[in-house]
């Protein structure tokens, strides 16, 4: 393995597949011959040229909407949103007309797209750039949804994302782009949807939480087991949909207790979806409430001091710890 950034990750990732299958192709806004916002396309039109590094207009709807069109004939389009936030703009293309082609076509059209892109705070981009969008797509039917929050993860779905047959929601975490970690130099290294994991062990709490929010819970739970004696183990969804929460119930068997954290607002978002699946499936093992740690209820705010009040951090999380131990 060699340690790598989880930009250079996902950089990597598109690169083997491009070199791999020439149908695979990327477009997007700024990719090409300013290389990318976020420097993820750097030499990547030099590379393979403007008939597979497409610098588009700044139009989603239609760049969205042709990729759909390429996959349905055989290509792999990679469409690379400056934000996700920019996708709302081609919320037609992509939950009426890529989620729902296969099941219009009766299965017999496959739509192997890929349309991702930064999403979520942490990087002063203000209420218009800020936002996650997990629980947006997770919605709907027929689109994958997938939050990596290691550069290895990073690598390897996304690599499952190129590969596979449907249209993926690939959301990556702004704030975590310059984050370093082993990534397998396997060029066939892949990580499949819907396999959560343990990312670590513990006996009294279970913390169950996905993207930058994984990370942030991971120091939470070494915090915990320093200060208070505290034993979290926490469990890596990867994926929101699709969502595998078994991990999780067998977890929660075990310590009795969780909680859920997400960085977006706490209205109808994903961890009411999880805290509901666990309450419904673990009640009888539960011996408090599932407790959940969000965003404020506010938009993004661009100072600096305000940002990271709207957003969750480790104390809060700590703080719902011990609430559902009762533990003061």
């Amino acid at each position: 393995m060699a340690e790598k950034t989880y930009r250079d990750a996902i950089r990597e990732a598109m690169m083997e597949e491009m070199d791999r299958d020439t149908n695979v192709l990327i477009m997007g806004e700024d990719i090409g011959v300013y290389e990318g916002t976020f420097r993820i396309t750097a030499g990547m039109l030099k590379k393979y040229g403007p008939r597979r590094v497409i610098d588009t207009p700044i139009a989603e709807a239609g760049m969205a909407g042709t990729a759909v069109g390429m996959a349905m004939l055989g290509l792999r389009p990679i469409v690379e949103m400056m934000t996700m936030n920019f996708a709302i703009v081609a919320a037609d293309q992509i939950l009426n007309h890529a989620a729902k082609v296969r099941y219009f076509s009766g299965g017999q059209v496959d739509v192997p797209m890929v349309i991702r892109g930064p999403q979520g705070a942490g990087v002063q981009l203000s209420a218009q750039h800020s936002q996650t969008f997990e629980t947006f797509y997770g919605h709907f039917p027929g689109l994958a949804v997938v939050t990596p929050a290691t550069p290895a993860d990073a690598k390897g779905m996304l690599k499952t994302a190129i590969r596979g047959k449907d249209p993926v929601i690939f959301l990556e975490s702004a704030a975590l782009y310059g984050m370093k970690g082993e990534v397998p130099d396997d060029l066939d290294f892949t990580v499949p949807f819907g396999q959560s994991r343990v990312a670590r062990e513990g006996s009294d709490v279970t913390i169950v939480s996905y993207g930058r929010m994984l990370q942030v819970s991971l120091i939470a739970a070494e915090k915990l087991s320093n200060d208070e004696g505290i034993e979290a183990e926490v469990i890596d969804l990867r994926s929101i949909r699709p969502l595998d929460l078994q991990p999780s119930y067998a977890s929660v068997a075990k310590t009795h207790r969780a909680v859920v954290v997400q960085e977006q607002w706490k209205p109808f978002g994903a961890a009411a979806e999880i805290a509901a699946s666990i309450t419904e499936e673990m009640f009888d093992d539960l011996d408090a409430p599932v407790a959940r740690v969000t965003g404020e209820d506010v938009p993004m705010p661009y100072a600096r001091n305000l940002e990271l009040l709207a957003t969750p951090h480790e104390p809060q999380i700590i703080a719902a710890v011990k609430k559902v131990m009762y533990h003061d």
